[in-house]
């Protein structure tokens, strides 16, 4: 459900369509309650918030319009079930709503968030942002007194927000497309003095000195008139820099390309009505660029997609929603999810819309198919497969046959990448993936994909590790390193700094392997790639100690260290090296199977070396069982660590089984 109170309270459900709320009173209700923002709000309280002269049932009343909403915002759920959005707790209520799914709740957090980002990023952002606005905040309820102050608040939020726009639209060199909303920002709110020194610096941009002068005489005369006061010392200082034409204020002093970018995005403004399903596409196709450029656009990218999203969708086209879906097409690596939340209901909205897509578009349905693929990465059946766990499978198989029948260079890739996300139902299955990795490289290349080709040679060098041909993953190391600094990629360098890492710990020693660890964690840094980062450098850390098989560093290892969500595997390892035996057979009873994905045979291994320690049959049995079809290859398949050769932990599991007459 997405909840509107900029403007009229509105609710609609996962398909954009409006929910019914019936009455006024059940509107107030479930206003009254997203002003509180998930927390509970006591009947008491909303029986004095809603009337005057409360009536005799008062109470009564509040739940029948609370049973209503109830049925209105969760339609499916079985009678007598718990609810779990509108729920009660005590002697109250509260509307757990997801911090994305309120538009004030979003307004705000873009607001915050445009302070700490460049210009240029800031504009969009807070001109997506102002664009959420319907009308007043709560415009059902202008007059009831639990509104005033969240009305005013948010009020003052987006005159703020017109502000931090002027001036990010200032910094990117657009000072005469900022006049005219400066100019009726300044006529509706003439109290403002930064607005009327935005206005006044948007015109001395402009080229006219004059009028910005003139602007600051009519601020400094207004003021003195109707509020008998002086200008502030920032309009002072103002007017004075406009006087003496101060520096600062030198439009040709903004970047060059700042101000093309600004004078296409203000044509694009003026010629595209902001709720047209044009700038959608157009936003997705612009975070699918800002996704490869670093500096944190990956994650911003990842927040600005999900919006245009579930925007799309809620304007109710299949057709719109799988292109906005499909145009971020940004190749993926790394088989653990940044955002699991969110890849989560980005492929719910793809199946979703997968459903209601007319037949014929196959080029939209396959970019779908790709996306469940590429986005439930990680998410295959870690023991016994299911009808859930093979869907991305089917998918990326269905996407790939697609865009080989309609011989579309850029489908297959992206068709492509799906497949190498779903190509870990076992260990042993690098082969596979280097022929994909081979195939996207001579596919991306032919046709000038830079990215999918970089993304071939990084496929291309886990799948050498994996066989410890390091001379054929240096190539690739290199080749990827060639487009990326061609193509101004700096993510790229992330992936081959770390196998640079791994190489080096191959032939030096343990105090400088760590060293060169360090340094490929400090390129993670800002990266926007947790899923990567986090729990990754302590786990390299303890390959390095599992090679050099120096358990006295292993037992070192501070206890508060954060594993990521690699902990319950490790953990085993870590009470081995400590002495404790029994915890770590506590452990390792009914643990579960690593998910299946780069890391896959190196948990395994690291899994396998507590198990061979405490002598616990079952855990060496299964790791036995995962482990063998990669007899032949390292633990390297992720190129980034290697906690030794597959046959090496085969080797001891066969040995230390076979004092228990368990063979295979």
């Amino acid at each position: 459900m997405r909840f509107q109170v900029l403007g009229p309270v509105a609710v609609h459900d996962d398909l954009g369509e409006p929910v019914g709320l019936r009455g006024p009173r059940y509107r107030e209700v479930l206003a009254r309650l997203i002003l509180a923002h998930r927390r509970v709000v006591p009947v008491g309280l909303l029986v004095e918030d809603l009337w005057d002269e409360p009536p005799g049932d008062a109470v009564g009343a509040i739940r029948t319009f609370v049973a209503g909403l109830r049925r209105a915002l969760e339609p499916d759920r079985p009678p007598r079930t718990p609810a779990r959005l509108l729920v009660t707790q005590g002697l109250g209520y509260a509307l757990r709503a997801e911090p994305d799914a309120v538009d004030a709740w979003r307004f705000d957090d873009a607001v915050r968030s445009a302070s700490k980002l460049p210009a240029g990023q800031a504009f969009s952002l807070l001109t997506e942002a102002l664009s959420w606005w319907h009308g007043p905040a709560y415009a059902d309820f202008p007059e009831q007194g639990w509104a005033q102050a969240e009305r005013s608040r948010l009020a003052e939020q987006r005159l703020l927000a017109v502000e931090r726009r002027a001036e990010a639209q200032l910094a990117l060199g657009g000072a005469a497309a900022a006049v005219p909303d400066l100019d009726a920002h300044v006529a509706e709110h003439p109290w403002r003095e930064d607005a009327w020194g935005l206005l006044a610096t948007a015109l001395y941009g402009s080229g006219r000195q004059a009028d910005a002068l003139a602007v600051l005489a009519r601020a400094r005369r207004m003021l003195a008139e109707d509020l008998g006061i002086d200008p502030g010392p920032r309009l002072r200082r103002l007017e004075h820099d406009l006087l003496r034409q101060a520096e600062h204020l030198d439009p040709g002093a903004a970047d060059p390309a700042a101000q093309v970018w600004e004078q296409a995005r203000a044509a694009y403004d003026s010629a595209v009505p902001p709720r047209a399903a044009t700038r959608l596409e157009s936003t997705a196709g612009l975070m699918r660029d800002l996704a490869v450029t670093g500096g944190g656009g990956l994650e911003a990218a990842r927040k600005h997609r999900i919006s245009a999203v579930v925007a799309a969708e809620e304007l109710g086209s299949p057709e719109l929603t799988a292109r906005v879906i499909g145009i971020y097409d940004v190749p993926a690596i790394w088989t653990r999810s940044d955002d699991h939340g969110q890849d989560r209901r980005l492929v719910d909205i793809a199946e979703k819309t997968l459903l209601r897509l007319p037949d014929h578009d196959d080029a939209d349905r396959a970019r779908l198919l790709a996306t469940i693929a590429v986005e439930s990465r990680g998410e295959l059946p870690v023991e016994t497969p299911t009808e859930a766990g093979l869907r991305p499978l089917r998918a990326a198989r269905q996407a790939e046959e697609i865009a080989r029948r309609l011989h579309d260079p850029s489908l297959l890739v992206f068709a492509l990448n799906g497949v190498f996300m779903q190509s870990f139902q076992r260990a042993g299955l690098a082969p596979r993936r280097d022929a994909l990795g081979t195939e996207i490289i001579a596919v991306a290349a032919n046709s000038k994909l830079a990215t999918y080709e970089v993304l071939g040679h990084l496929i291309r060098l886990q799948s050498r590790c994996a066989v410890a041909d390091f001379v054929g993953a240096d190539q690739h190391a290199d080749a990827a390193d060639t487009v990326a600094q061609r193509y101004a990629l700096p993510l790229v360098a992330v992936f081959t700094t770390w196998y640079r890492a791994l190489r080096v710990s191959a032939t030096t020693d343990l105090a400088t392997a760590e060293a060169a660890y360090a340094a490929a964690a400090a390129t993670l840094a800002g990266a926007g790639m947790p899923g990567l980062e986090q729990g990754l450098l302590p786990l390299a850390r303890l390959s390095l100690s599992l090679r050099h098989h120096d358990t006295d560093r292993i037992a070192a290892i501070e206890p508060d260290t954060d594993w990521g969500p690699y902990k319950p595997w490790v953990e085993p390892t870590l009470l081995v090296a400590r002495g404790d035996f029994a915890g770590a057979r506590d452990l390792l009873c009914g643990i579960a199977s690593p998910p299946r994905d780069l890391l896959f045979e190196a948990l395994w291994a690291v899994v396998a070396y507590a198990a061979i320690a405490v002598d616990d049959v079952d855990v060496m049995r299964r790791a036995r069982t995962h482990l063998s079809p990669a007899v032949a290859e390292t633990t390297a398949q992720s190129g980034l660590l290697d906690v030794g050769p597959v046959r090496t932990y085969l080797d001891d599991l066969e040995s230390a089984l076979s004092s228990h007459g368990a063979q295979a």
